[in-house]
């Protein structure tokens, strides 16, 4: 069990937007799970295979929908989002769990020309380069790299060993987890007779406001123009995103998804994990794409899109590729044919039928 704030019920459930079913003064201190709960402890149910540990709870409260109401044995939080309600009432318990901290770690190697705002924190073993700008509440944890003319915006968070490579920008609110790299060269190479031939990368990478980065997640720098991921969007761990490419606002991927250079991802989109995008496409607002499909071609029409298919030959896979898509049609064409052959069947006598191509003698 996690111990925080201790809040009673009446405020906890205003700050959440929750309708509380139970005393208003009772307090709560901590969360837990529905098994594990005991007095003084917040639980949540979202979930129905979780159901079956509801009746015997011994939390002070759970968040649920108005469905479970009647399985409840304790004070309830209700609301229609309790997955939802739950995070919301997180962040009120444990706002103040982080230690405040300020001030540069006297093991940390910080450039004369960086400008870094008195209420940030700068950790141990963590270099910071020229003409760094880092805002205000900033917490830059251990063994960071920072390199120059890096902007990291006010109450952004690097936990550990997080490496900003030269030009990268932050915006605010900005969380990065350990490993996670942004700003290292695409991979962009021209191919000569019997080498590759790199070609330099003068692009940036741009990070917009809220956004959250997981573990050892990379985003290479743009070629030429920058790459960029916009306000709110949420990225897991291992993601690869290459050179050039957007991911629009509020637009969820899920761990071990690839991105390729120069593909422009929509709004509110959702790409679940293990997906693979070739480059220079473009997806629509709204997308959510299934688990480990593959995108080949662009996404114009917002909805669920999923498919992949194992590997093949190149010539048969193009061939399977090109026939699949037209499995639909042929289905529909199959059902008609079916459909006629009946109806002949119903109009012709029971006697043998004549083959029209063969005359009469």
């Amino acid at each position: 069990m996690r111990k925080g704030l201790t809040i009673n019920l009446g405020r906890l459930a205003q700050l959440i937007g929750a309708q509380l079913l139970g005393a208003p003064e009772l307090e709560v201190h901590g969360v837990a799970t529905l098994q594990e709960a005991i007095s003084g402890t917040l639980s949540f149910l979202s979930h129905r295979k979780y159901r079956t540990f509801l009746p015997n709870t011994q939390a002070s409260a759970v968040i649920l929908s108005a469905e479970h109401v009647q399985e409840c044995p304790c004070a309830i939080l209700l609301h229609a989002n309790p997955k939802l309600a739950y995070a919301r009432a997180m962040h009120v318990i444990f706002s103040n769990d982080s230690i405040k901290m300020s001030g540069i770690h006297p093991s940390a190697v910080v450039d004369p020309s960086a400008c870094i705002d008195p209420t940030a924190w700068i950790g141990p073993q963590t270099v910071i380069g020229p003409q760094v700008i880092i805002a205000e509440d900033v917490f830059i944890g251990p063994s960071c790299v920072v390199e120059a003319n890096c902007l990291i915006g006010a109450k952004s968070r690097l936990v550990a060993r997080v490496t900003l490579c030269s030009d990268t920008k932050l915006g605010n609110n900005v969380k990065i987890q350990p490993g996670a790299v942004i700003g290292a060269d695409g991979f962009g190479f021209a191919q000569d007779t019997d080498c590759w031939v790199p070609i330099p990368q003068l692009g940036r990478v741009v990070i917009g406001n809220n956004v959250e980065i997981g573990a050892n997640t990379t985003i290479d720098r743009g070629s030429l123009n920058d790459t960029t991921i916009a306000d709110g969007a949420i990225l897991d761990n291992l993601i690869q995103i290459g050179h050039n490419v957007h991911i629009g606002k509020n637009t969820a991927v899920v761990a071990c998804t690839g991105i390729s250079g120069s593909t422009k991802i929509g709004n509110n989109c959702l790409i679940g994990g293990d997906v693979g995008i070739a480059g220079h496409l473009e997806i629509s607002d709204k997308v959510c794409l299934a688990a480990g499909s593959k995108v080949t071609k662009n996404i114009d029409n917002p909805g669920y899109y999923g498919g992949v298919l194992p590997v093949d030959p190149d010539p048969l896979w193009r061939r399977n590729v090109t026939r699949l898509r037209h499995l639909d049609e042929l289905a529909r064409k199959v059902r008609q044919l079916e459909l006629l052959v009946a109806g002949r069947a119903l109009n012709e006598p029971t006697e043998e039928i004549h083959d029209k191509t063969t005359p009469d003698i």
